[in-house]
């Protein structure tokens, strides 16, 4: 027997049309890329989506086509966002930090049919414009009084383009199933693959990331997120704000500590996102400003794990609160948040800590389980660790056009690569990635554990750990550290310190002090890159 409950498809353009109608006047904030900051509201925003889709419809965009942007967090961008995908076509947001041979194969794999550009990222097209086989016409995302002389063929302003049209448009109703935005992997190791997202899994991930126990975005909410829109859909931030009617600050091309925190005091940001490397920037810009948040009161760190020394910052010097959260873009990309439960609350300060160390529960929608190296199910005792499998409704099946081979096993179970714990309440705690973890006499090294002890050093602003050969051990630890400016951190500094929290045996064999560490598209450390250039290194006798 069938339920009597209506067959509505779960559609993209609901989210901004019920934000238009139910937080018509909640505002949206953009330091734009020409400069000043921008306002409007969800009606506005919806207005100009309306506009947008009729622009496309006349380029001759069809239902199915992949649309491509070059964009940062902005206004602009946001109405690509829905617009793009609410007419039936595939919003595709192309990362910028990638190489320029990653970022041609990528446009023209995902076979992109108009791309958008705001104006920073001209110079970067017309070095490949040559090389882009399917772009039809390029526009750049501006008005006509800052638009640049390009070398760019078939160029037209955005502003031009809406200002053609009116706002009347009727969004079609289509399968849940279809197609809504494209976002490709970093490619560490080979060619990016390609992860394509479907109203249906943007939609129910949109609801988790309102839920308490997630992200908690509501409408009482201004978040601004520093992670980028090209970086798995910004966490999924921009279509769950809309959501919920959480008002909007976008940071636009200044990413920097200083301008980042003008727009959380000017503009009342108590939630935030992003990974550590910008909070690194933040806090060392407030530190040294001797500056104090007047309402940020939580900033969410996903990406990478926080160091105890960050969470620590944020928390007794700032009064803000840290939530860990994981995921990947094949988890779209939420797949773990860490709030406490009733049975933590009467927990010492120090021990609320620790436990926000984790990367948290799985959120409701996410399976997780953690195997060895046979498949085999381990226990969740917070002791064992193993490689981390997930699957859900907005857990990728496959890779786009099928990189990459069978993403999945028989049980639709995806490998996420991850070696974790997982603990009796369900908390999970990445311990490495599966090709950084440290094999050393017969014992793991987890290289994050190592790395987050070193940053907490006195005088070390950011570590990466990495496995080094040993004749008897077969692998060690070595700490690539960057020192804080001004500071004379030594080795044996270092190591002591790593020594307080550390076991012997975890101890690193030796500690290198270098100018910069390099760091993926997505500002993870580019450990691969470490490892080849350390691969003959010769540990101390």
């Amino acid at each position: 027997m069938l339920g009597l409950m209506q067959d509505r498809p779960l559609l993209i353009s609901q989210l901004i049309e019920h934000a238009a109608l139910n937080h018509a006047d909640t505002e949206i904030v953009s330091r734009s890329v020409e400069g000043p900051i921008h306002r409007y509201t969800y009606k506005d925003c919806a207005a100009r989506c309306r506009k947008l889709a009729n622009a496309l419809t006349k380029l001759g965009t069809q239902q199915g086509d992949v649309i491509g942007t070059l964009a940062w967090n902005g206004y602009r961008h946001l109405e690509l966002y829905f617009g793009v995908a609410a007419m039936g076509a595939v919003c595709h947001t192309v990362n910028p930090r990638l190489f320029p041979e990653q970022i041609i194969y990528i446009i023209n794999h995902a076979e992109d049919k108009f791309f958008f550009t705001d104006l920073t990222f001209v110079p970067l097209l017309e070095a490949v414009a040559d090389k882009l086989s399917t772009v039809k016409q390029f526009i750049i995302m501006t008005d006509r009084a800052h638009m640049p002389e390009t070398k760019l063929a078939n160029v037209l302003c955005y502003e031009e383009l809406l200002d053609a049209e009116n706002d009347s448009y009727q969004w079609p109703l289509f399968d849940e199933n279809t197609a809504s935005s494209l976002c490709y992997t970093s490619g560490t190791t080979g060619n990016p693959k390609g992860v394509l997202f479907s109203h249906r899994s943007t939609m129910l991930h949109s609801y988790c990331v309102c839920m308490p126990d997630a992200l908690g975005l509501s409408a009482m909410d201004t978040m601004l997120p520093v992670v980028p829109m090209f970086h798995a859909n910004a966490w999924g931030i921009p279509y769950a704000a809309a959501m919920c009617g959480t008002k909007l600050v976008m940071p636009g091309a200044r990413m920097d500590g200083e301008a980042i925190y003008e727009l959380m005091e000017t503009e009342k940001v108590n939630l935030s996102a992003g990974v550590p490397t910008v909070w690194m920037m933040l806090l060392s810009y407030v530190k040294e400003n001797k500056k104090k948040f007047t309402y940020m009161r939580y900033t969410i760190i996903g990406g990478s794990a926080a160091a105890r020394s960050m969470i620590e910052t944020f928390k007794y010097d700032y009064n803000v609160e840290v939530l860990h959260a994981w995921g990947m873009t094949e988890t779209s990309p939420l797949g773990t948040s860490c709030r406490p439960k009733k049975k933590h609350e009467n927990l010492s300060d120090e021990e609320k800590v620790t436990l926000s160390l984790k990367q948290g529960r799985a959120v409701f929608g996410v399976e997780m389980k953690i195997v060895d190296g046979n498949g085999k199910d381990l226990p969740w005792d917070g002791k064992q660790f193993g490689n981390l499998l997930v699957r859900g409704p907005w857990i990728a099946s496959g890779y786009f056009k099928g990189a990459g081979g069978q993403a999945v096993d028989e049980d639709n179970w995806f490998d996420t690569g991850d070696v974790s714990t997982i603990d009796p309440d369900g908390y999970m705690q990445i311990t490495d990635r599966s090709k950084d973890v440290i094999k050393s006499g017969g014992e793991w090294i987890s290289s994050i554990d190592v790395e987050n002890e070193a940053i907490g050093c006195p005088g070390v602003a950011e570590a990466a750990v990495i496995a080094v050969p040993h004749p008897k051990w077969d692998e060690r630890p070595l700490v690539l550290a960057v020192k804080e400016a001004g500071s004379n951190v030594t080795k044996e500094q270092v190591i002591e310190h790593l020594s307080k929290t550390l076991a012997k045996w975890q101890l690193p064999d030796d500690v290198v002090f270098v100018d910069e560490l390099p760091h993926t598209a997505t500002g993870k450390l580019l450990k691969n890159k470490l490892r080849d250039a350390y691969k003959d290194y010769k540990l101390p006798t």
